[in-house]
């Protein structure tokens, strides 16, 4: 005797080697001896073997209607042998039997099971959206195959073009082009990414890498909303002096601008007049929740993103020929460069002139700073005054080396030349006259409005390093890398919220007015919480962009050699950029300088592969 049995929610075939009241001792066609449960067995046969009966009953199953068969039964519960007495009339064989079976089984989404051998009929709407749903799931399947060799063969399918950002930056990995995109790179044993490259995805690698910072800090877009108009004052007092500024030529948020004037007893007045949009923008306005959003300008090369809109930095920047809302500190100096006395004001600051780094290097620079032969240039009078000024300020830090060699910053500029991109690095000995001057004068401002805003009792966010990594923090301390015994930020308030916010507490303090945020609040630990985080995504957008524009100056200009000075080991520091990489060279003495052959540049990556040359 034969049986027919389910096991593991599969249909099998074997033969009766000794039988017990619950369970069976079974043989397959193999030989293969087991025991199953009595109540696992569904029907038993003889006379027929055990290929040929599961082979016929699988043909007839495959022949079944399976529309017919769910018209067949009614709402209720039914056996498996019952429905087939009524599909192939009285009496069906065994093996029609088991094709009912087969086929009941075989068809979820018709019947659902109750039990073993037992079934019922789903409803008609249910059965409608199953068959709905199968349709589509073809359909989609089908889909995918069509763009699944689109792929293979190189080409972006037309409906990927608006979602190839999303893709490559937020994918849905539940969407059939996710799916697709990711078969198709499994199939050409390739990344996704390395796949959209091959296919035309990411026409432009900076753009890319642009977007990929854009979808995770500002998922919303780098525009701005619509905001109220924000106004500065009208009640101002309008200062005595005529102030310039220094900046790069591609800063439009002017921040500070200084002043010089002779005072009647022979001692010097310096002024640091520092924009300030804390006296139009109300706490709470759309202006000011930008700010705590954004909490800082990001810059990169050729490319900046403000902090707050045009509109608004049009009312507040320190522009040349405007008089302007500031925050003046005045120091009175003596000969000798003493620091006096100091004040702060509220007052419409006249900005005579905006004077650019362009201008002033050539004329202004290691070479010709306080030279009796240096030649003449606007503001020369009281830009030298001011570089020797900086200078006793950085003795007196005990930051002052005249024999350490100045560092070397760099600026790019991004052109464009027969519309394509153009990349110059132009390099800037940090340390130079100008820098030290607007330097020295930052840090001056910076520490005496610290040390007035902890003096007046009222809080703000300082700066700090003492013995470990500088932070922030709103207990006023030394920063021992300046040479400071307390510093915060409030030079910056266009293009930083932590300047704009120790700017609104110097406002209240300097007006004897309640401060915004008190000590301990929890908003202001709020706000250097997400100000260090933005920060540091910010800075690694400025890192990876200016590595990525290295690596094109270097395809730009079709370098085949360049030479690199050795760090550390095989770490070395490109000539002529900030590019800092590993190179294939043996482990050399710090200082070094090697020759290095470029083998492979991958924008993609920002990998400069390279070999040694010469020592």
């Amino acid at each position: 005797m034969n049986v027919f049995f389910e096991e593991d929610g599969n249909f099998k075939v074997a033969t009766i080697k000794e039988e017990q009241a619950a369970s069976l001792m079974l043989e397959d066609a193999r030989g293969k001896r087991f025991k199953v449960k009595a109540a696992n067995v569904l029907l038993r046969f003889e006379r027929i073997s055990l290929d040929d009966f599961l082979k016929a009953a699988q043909a007839a199953a495959d022949e079944i209607d399976i529309d017919f068969l769910w018209e067949c039964c009614g709402a209720e519960e039914f056996a498996f042998n019952t429905i087939a007495a009524e599909y192939f009339g009285a009496n069906p064989s065994v093996q029609q039997q088991a094709a009912a079976l087969i086929r009941l089984h075989g068809a979820p989404m018709y019947f659902y099971r109750k039990g073993r051998g037992h079934y019922k009929a789903a409803p008609e709407e249910n059965l409608k959206a199953a068959l709905a749903g199968l349709e589509k799931k073809k359909k989609e399947a089908e889909q995918m195959a069509i763009w699944q060799a689109e792929l293979q063969a190189g080409v972006l399918p037309e409906s990927f073009i608006p979602l190839a950002s999303k893709l490559l930056h937020r994918p849905d990995k539940n969407t059939l082009e996710w799916k697709t995109l990711a078969a198709a790179a499994d199939a050409m044993q390739m990344s996704v990414l390395r796949l959209m490259e091959k296919i035309g995805a990411i026409p432009d690698v900076g753009d890319y890498l642009l977007d990929g910072f854009l979808a995770e800090s500002f998922p919303k877009g780098r525009g701005f909303a619509p905001t109220e108009p924000v106004t500065c004052p009208g009640d101002l007092p309008l200062a005595d002096v005529q102030a310039f500024s220094i900046d790069d030529s591609t800063t439009t948020e002017i921040d500070d601008a200084f002043s010089l004037k002779r005072l009647p007893n022979g001692n010097w007045q310096v002024g640091i007049h520092i924009a300030a949009p804390a006296l139009g923008i109300a706490a709470g306005s759309d202006v000011d929740k930008i700010i705590l959003d954004r909490l800082s300008t990001v810059y990169m090369p050729g490319d900046k993103i403000t902090m707050l809109p045009n509109d608004v930095v049009e009312v507040f920047t320190l522009q040349e020929g405007k008089t302007c809302p500031a925050l003046s500190m005045y120091l009175e100096l003596s000969q000798g460069f003493d620091v006096l006395s100091h004040r702060s004001i509220v007052e419409m600051v006249p900005i005579a002139a905006n004077l650019r780094h362009e201008q002033l290097e050539p004329v202004f620079n290691e070479n010709t700073a306080g030279k009796d032969d240096a030649p003449d240039f606007p503001w020369k009078e009281e830009i030298t005054f001011l570089w020797h000024f900086a200078g006793a300020l950085e003795g007196r830090r005990g930051k002052a080396d005249p024999t350490a060699p100045l560092k070397i910053d760099y600026s790019f500029y991004i052109d464009q030349v027969d519309g394509e991109k153009r990349v110059r690095i132009v390099p800037r000995k940090r340390g130079a006259p100008m820098d030290k001057l607007v330097a020295e004068l930052m840090i001056l401002a910076n520490s005496t409005w610290g040390k007035d805003l902890m003096q007046g009792q009222v809080a703000g966010i300082y700066r700090g390093q003492n013995g470990g990594r500088v932070r922030l923090t709103t207990q006023a301390g030394p920063h021992i890398g300046l040479g400071v015994e307390c510093y915060s930020w409030a030079s910056s308030p266009l293009r930083r919220a932590v300047d704009y916010v120790n700017q609104l507490q110097l406002l209240a303090l300097i007006g004897n007015t309640k401060p915004r945020f008190q000590k301990n609040d929890a908003e202001l630990y709020s706000i250097i919480g997400s100000f260090d985080t933005a920060y540091a995504a910010y800075a690694e957008l400025q890192d990876k962009m200016e590595r990525y524009w290295c690596l094109r100056w270097l395809l730009q200009e079709n370098k085949r050699e360049i030479t690199a000075v050795v760090i550390k080991e095989n770490l070395v520091r490109v000539d002529g950029m900030p590019l800092v990489m590993r190179a294939g060279i043996p482990e050399l003495p710090a200082g070094t300088t090697v020759s290095l052959q470029v083998m492979k540049i991958d924008l993609l990556e920002l990998v400069l592969e390279t070999r040694m040359a010469t020592i």
